[in-house]
């Protein structure tokens, strides 16, 4: 008994004939019992966000602090080092936090792993306190102005570390929309701080010594909307995860604010209102943009969308009807 094989002539073909065009039904991805297949981490946003934004806005704001320190804009150096250590005492009481106990921060400075962001970044907030701190002293005070200009000078060398660690430290997980930019965060997280201690800065200066600011604000902006946009393309299809729900909401804002903040600083920054209105708007902006990242990083990893098929990234979207 032979069987025939199934004729493929029908409703399809007739739809074919029609001008229709055949699709493949959109997959479903999906895991064990609808569980997330990577374990998304158990950071709290208002800690660990506050923590990238915070130490972005200490390390960014020493480098400006040692520069406004070199070119006699003393009045702007003091404050951003006050600053600096307020951003980065604040940063460190978040991280604590989130860890629960105090002393597990200290344990973290047993052993330095170089393989291992959080390990070097808790060496690198290790000596980058102190130092911030001895500058604002010395600032403030007015006393043992050598140490302090040895104190402003390490702050500004660790600053850049400081701002950026976080950005590694991201994205050497597994969570999709971190890991997969891991070229561009670093960027995005210097650019990002760059753009709030500009904002600071024009928030606490005179306008007299707000140029650099200035200058500062508009190369920020700049350099945070293309750290973005070459990072959705990297990402693919997880690109998604940066432009939809609590995410994508916290991105566009920061995109309005800092770019609004930087405009507003370069065009009517001589005036202290404008100066200050700019400087406000690029700080919301900087810590929406950190805020809306993290959020794009849970979100990728609470979706098997983004997981159970990697590749699906690089696929790019299904085929549309």
């Amino acid at each position: 008994m032979t069987h025939e094989a199934p004729r493929r002539e029908g409703t399809g073909a007739r739809r074919r004939r029609k001008g229709e065009q055949l699709m493949v039904p959109r997959a479903e991805f999906r895991s064990y019992y609808g569980r997330p297949v990577i374990k998304a981490p158990s950071w709290a946003a208002r800690d660990i966000a506050g923590y990238f934004f915070l130490g972005g806005l200490a390390g960014a704001g020493s480098v400006l602090a040692a520069g406004a320190q070199l070119t006699g804009r003393t009045t702007v150096a003091t404050a951003m080092k006050v600053s600096s250590l307020a951003a980065v005492s604040l940063s460190a009481a978040a991280l604590i936090n989130d860890l629960g106990r105090p002393d597990r921060f200290a344990h973290m400075l047993r052993v330095l792993k170089p393989t291992s962001p959080m390990s070097v970044g808790s060496w690198l907030l290790g000596g980058y306190g102190p130092a911030a701190g001895a500058a604002a002293l010395c600032a403030v005070t007015g006393r043992l102005p050598r140490t302090g200009a040895v104190a402003t000078a390490a702050a500004a060398a660790l600053g850049p570390a400081v701002a950026t660690y976080t950005a590694v430290l991201a994205a050497d997980t597994a969570v999709p929309a971190w890991h997969g930019a891991h070229r561009e965060l670093p960027y995005l997280f210097a650019a990002s701080a760059t753009a709030a201690a500009a904002g600071m800065a024009l928030v606490v200066a005179p306008s007299r010594e707000s140029a650099p600011a200035r200058c500062a604000a508009v190369l920020a902006a700049v350099a945070d909307t293309t750290a973005v946009r070459a990072a959705e393309r990297r990402l693919g299809m997880v690109a998604e995860t940066y432009r939809e729900g609590r995410a994508g909401r916290l991105l566009r804002a920061a995109e309005v604010l800092v770019v609004g903040g930087a405009v507003t600083a370069a065009l009517g920054g001589r005036y202290r209102s404008a100066a200050v209105a700019g400087g406000l708007a690029l700080l919301a902006g900087s810590a929406c943009t950190r805020f809306g990242v993290f959020a794009a990083g849970i979100a990728s990893a609470e979706d098997p969308a983004y997981t159970v098929l990697p590749q699906r990234a690089a696929q790019g979207p299904p085929p549309s009807p």
